[in-house]
């Protein structure tokens, strides 16, 4: 099976799917306390994540932090498991044997296996962000998003299949921010400490930890915009949405709360994406030098 043609093809990607899969199943309730503290920013109920994960707890239940799983698990098989699956395929295209790549190599094959992935996995992402928001609504106004093929079903009905593709110009551009922070700076870091002499688990450790701090810096103003493009509803009135463009959304973003507002949530975001990036990578690693072995794949 490890010779078979087609395992070996597709194997980075199935590698990738699983590491964002058991990543998700840990981060899922951060990311909905992320996602609400996004969609509150500058309204009257914007809170801190901790006000905003009891009050969420205590209205809604446990449950609320995991409303939209499915979408989330299904965004991981198809999202993650391109880009790093991708990332893994172009590395090893442009790789010299026996030389380290270098940081513009890494950078270029992150922002390309982001920008692809993300086109992919629009569908699943866009589920997940109108589930978690419909959860936010009284009871009578919820559009009734119940699991990610429900929610699909719902988009194509009412915007036709080219609903399901909105928002992905901002979503590509955030996918290659991260993929660009993440990515990037994991294999460069993990090179650089190589050299230092940090090997085996410290080596895998510090590098995931830069990569996931610079995946959450470069990520979140991206990611902000996203969520409010992917969110927005038309007006009850003029029938017309808030946004044009995510760079009319990003403007008006701007105008209104200054540059700092594209980091509204930072450290809940960070708590998030850091932590998920650093269990991906170290899932990662783990599945490909043990897991696989283990299974002689």
């Amino acid at each position: 099976m490890a010779d078979n043609a087609v395992w070996k093809a597709c194997k980075p990607f199935a590698t990738g799917s699983l590491s964002g899969m058991f990543a998700t199943c840990c981060i899922q309730p951060v990311d909905m306390v992320k996602v609400r503290i996004q969609l509150l920013a500058g309204t009257s109920e914007a809170a801190g994540p901790f006000t905003i994960a009891s009050n969420m707890l205590k209205n809604e239940g446990l449950a609320t932090f995991y409303k939209g799983l499915d979408a989330g698990l299904t965004r991981q098989v198809i999202y993650t498991g391109a880009r790093l699956g991708l990332f893994d395929k172009f590395t090893a295209m442009v790789k010299t044997p026996g030389k380290s790549m270098t940081f513009l190599e890494n950078a270029g094959c992150a922002l390309s296996a982001g920008g692809l992935a993300a086109l992919v996995g629009n569908p699943a992402d866009l589920a997940l962000i109108r589930m978690q928001a419909d959860s936010m609504k009284p009871a009578a106004e919820r559009a009734g998003y119940t699991s990610v093929v429900t929610t699909m079903g719902m988009i194509v009905k009412k915007d036709g299949i080219g609903g399901l593709m909105a928002g992905a110009g901002p979503t590509a551009t955030r996918a290659m921010a991260l993929n660009f922070g993440m990515l990037a700076f994991n294999a460069s870091a993990k090179d650089a400490l190589g050299n230092a002499g940090v090997t085996g688990a410290a080596q895998v450790f510090g590098a995931s930890a830069i990569a996931g701090f610079f995946a959450s810096f470069f990520s979140l103003p991206f990611d902000f915009v996203k969520s409010q493009m992917q969110s927005q509803k038309p007006d009850h009135v003029t029938g017309e949405l808030p946004f044009k463009s995510s760079i009319d959304c990003a403007t008006k973003i701007l105008a209104e709360g200054g540059p700092m507002r594209f980091y509204a949530g930072f450290p809940t975001f960070y708590v998030r994406i850091a932590p998920h990036a650093m269990i991906t990578l170290i899932a990662q690693d783990a599945i490909k030098k043990h897991v696989w072995p283990s299974m002689g794949l």
